[in-house]
């Protein structure tokens, strides 16, 4: 009776393996179908440039969103409880969008028809498999972190603030690393053009470090806004230079002087990005003020883009005393 029992158990379990196993499978499969299919439909354009351009995108799309935001934050900061509830309610969002940016890009750095999928050595070869690849998903991995933290430190488990600040300095400083570190050969434009990458890298790093003791100052936000924009910008340029979308070669690696303009070209990125910034703060400005003048009394809370209405609740507090005393 019990062998055969046991049998059963053993027969139901070996079952169960298989079945979660072929699951794996498919879901592998399934997901590097898709990725197949994203990246026909992007052809001809080269991995390189497109890699280059998601990566660009990412920083880009959150330098813009800080451009407006922090100003917006800046003029409307009152102090109120309002305020930062909405505010909490924006860095979960950052959170969220920032979390899913870097699983895609896991993803498709993973399950490319090219990629490792998830293979990190070949015992058939015995190397490494892709390491180039592996460390795109590594800078991944830690903004994942980061997105995660930033929607946790502001759930109800009231984590210590400043930590998703932390978080965030910690993976630009893991990308900057990375990049410095990786295998250039004798590739003398790829190396410095990643070398210039890196100081925009690292100055975000160290705003974000430096707000972890100095919290919601604006010359800080604002450094760190410029610093993303640049880095966004920048990894688009490297994408032109050295994939460029239209196919055929990139730029000549022997002429000295591309190394001189390229350094002069990411100078004017950073005055680009200073503008975009400059441009959106002034349209804050006159966005505030235009809404203190068309709702009078209400007060705008603008970093959460709600009207409270702030002026009812004073008015209404006036306007007891006058009742009581009618009263008597």
């Amino acid at each position: 009776m019990h062998e055969v029992l046991f049998s059963n158990v053993n027969g139901s379990w070996v079952a169960s393996s298989c079945i979660a196993q072929k699951s794996l499978h498919w879901l592998e499969f399934l997901i590097q179908h898709r990725i197949h299919t994203l990246v026909q439909r992007m052809s001809p354009m080269p991995t390189g440039f497109l890699g280059g351009a998601l990566r660009g995108t990412f920083f880009l799309a959150f330098g813009l969103w800080w451009s407006v935001r922090y100003p917006l934050k800046y003029l409307s900061r009152k102090g109120a409880a309002e305020g930062q509830l909405g505010r909490g309610r924006a860095e979960i969002l950052e959170g969220a969008v920032k979390a899913s940016f870097a699983l895609i890009g896991i993803l498709v750095e993973q399950f490319v028809p090219t990629g490792p999928h998830l293979q990190l050595y070949s015992p058939e070869t015995h190397s490494w498999t892709d390491l180039t690849r592996w460390h795109y998903s590594t800078i991944y991995l830690f903004f994942l972190l980061s997105g995660i933290t930033d929607m946790v430190s502001h759930s109800p488990l009231k984590l210590p603030p400043g930590l998703e600040r932390l978080s965030l300095s910690l993976a630009l400083l893991v990308e900057g690393l990375l990049l410095c570190f990786r295998d250039y050969s004798d590739a003398v434009l790829d190396r410095h053009l990643h070398s210039l990458l890196a100081v925009a890298i690292f100055a975000g790093a160290l705003c974000a470090f430096l707000e972890v003791f100095l919290r919601d100052h604006i010359i800080l936000e604002t450094f760190r806004t410029s610093s993303f924009l640049l880095q966004g910008s920048w990894l688009w340029q490297i994408g032109f230079v050295l994939s460029p979308p239209w196919g055929g070669p990139g730029w000549d690696e022997s002429d000295s002087r591309n190394l001189l303009f390229l350094t002069m070209c990411f100078c004017w990125h950073y005055l680009g990005a200073l503008a975009v910034v400059a441009a959106n703060a002034a349209a804050s400005r006159c966005c505030n003020e235009s809404c203190q003048l068309k709702f009078g009394d209400i007060d705008v809370e603008l970093d959460c883009g709600l009207c409270l209405h702030r002026g009812k609740k004073s008015s209404g507090g006036a306007l007891l005393p006058e009742s009581s005393s009618d009263d008597k």
